[in-house]
């Protein structure tokens, strides 16, 4: 088998084009990496909302049956 480079240096800089490879490989990577977790992350973010949102409904509910029990009593 017959390597196209004669050494890793070479390989790296690829007859000068390598600059442009090697960006352009580190791109697709982050952007390949970024589309594998922004939904991880959006999911996790809806998740921590509707629990807020649970516990802010939670909390009216419990003032409202405070203040049912109050006028009630009085």
């Amino acid at each position: 088998m017959q390597f196209q480079f004669s050494s890793f240096a070479d390989f790296l800089a690829m007859d000068g084009h390598g600059i442009y490879v090697w960006i352009s490989f580190a791109v697709t990577f982050i952007a390949l990496a970024a589309m594998a977790l922004y939904p991880r992350l959006a999911r996790r973010h809806l998740q921590r909302e509707l629990l807020n949102q649970q516990r802010i409904e939670q909390r009216r509910r419990k003032v409202k049956a405070q203040r049912t029990v109050v006028q009630e009593n009085a």
